[in-house]
């Protein structure tokens, strides 16, 4: 390069750097794979030595801008990617993705979570097989558990959210336990409803709350209702259809099946 501009009598300067890594250019995959690994090494070594323990630190892929504090934990094959900035004496378990995303101190993040563009507060505890999509808020004390997917929800102090869970367009107060399978229908086939779950509301398993709706402050929700209609604070809503038994059903079916 210098010789062409050299020729074409353009200017030419040099200048001494201390790292000449620093200045190494790449003409090929596998150089510029190289460049790559010697920037993160270094990233991994700053963190090292401000405070941040790295188990295998060549399986964990972390980016310049990332910022880390001190007496975090980050297990094998963790990515941390873009602006992510993640507090003090955290743990990241292995397998976890966090992209652009805001953790506070004393995070727990169980294996195989997936962060993208989310803000976990102080204490909060996540996954394992969490996945956590853009907008989503989660408060302090916090838990989100296994396969819960969230988009655009704000999850308040001390709430959980512990199983099978999917929670999208939804503002969740705080001390709300949501039980496994329950699934805020946000989507009409058109439009985006918001789903609102105030202050101390249970919602029992395999719920669905067909936005726009709202369940007011300690309101219960029973186990496998439907609810299209706001649940008032301190009622029990149900939405299903009275359980139904047929004595002797079963063996007369097995001796059916015998003939």
């Amino acid at each position: 390069m210098a010789g062409i501009l050299g020729k074409a009598k353009e200017k030419v300067v040099a200048y001494k750097t201390d790292d000449p890594n620093e200045v190494l250019g790449s003409n090929t995959r596998s150089e510029l794979a190289d460049l790559d690994a010697q920037i993160r090494t270094a990233k991994r070594r700053q963190l090292m030595a401000a405070g941040v323990t790295i188990f295998s630190p060549a399986t964990c892929i972390i980016d310049t801008d990332v910022e880390i504090g001190a007496d975090t934990v980050l297990e094998p094959f963790v990515q941390i990617l873009g602006n992510t900035r993640i507090g003090a004496d955290c743990r990241i378990r292995s397998y976890t993705v966090i992209n652009n995303s805001d953790l506070g101190d004393g995070v727990l993040v169980r294996p195989g979570c997936i962060l993208d563009e989310a803000r976990v507060a102080d204490g909060a505890v996540l996954g394992p097989y969490s996945h956590l999509r853009p907008g989503s808020e989660i408060g302090e004390g916090a838990h989100v558990g296994n396969f819960v997917e969230t988009k655009k929800l704000k999850l308040g102090k001390g709430s959980k959210a512990n199983h099978l869970t999917y929670l999208g367009d939804t503002e969740i107060g705080e001390g709300v336990n949501v039980g496994a399978g329950t699934i805020t229908c946000n989507y009409d086939g058109v439009h985006k409803h918001k789903t609102v779950i105030e202050d101390g509301a249970f919602i029992g398993s395999n719920s669905t709350l067909i936005a726009p709706v709202r369940v007011g402050k300690g309101a219960y929700v029973a186990a496998a209702s439907s609810i299209t209609d706001d649940v008032p604070a301190d009622a029990l809503a149900l939405g299903r259809s009275r359980q139904i038994v047929k004595e002797g059903w079963a063996k007369q079916k097995r001796q059916q099946k015998k003939q």
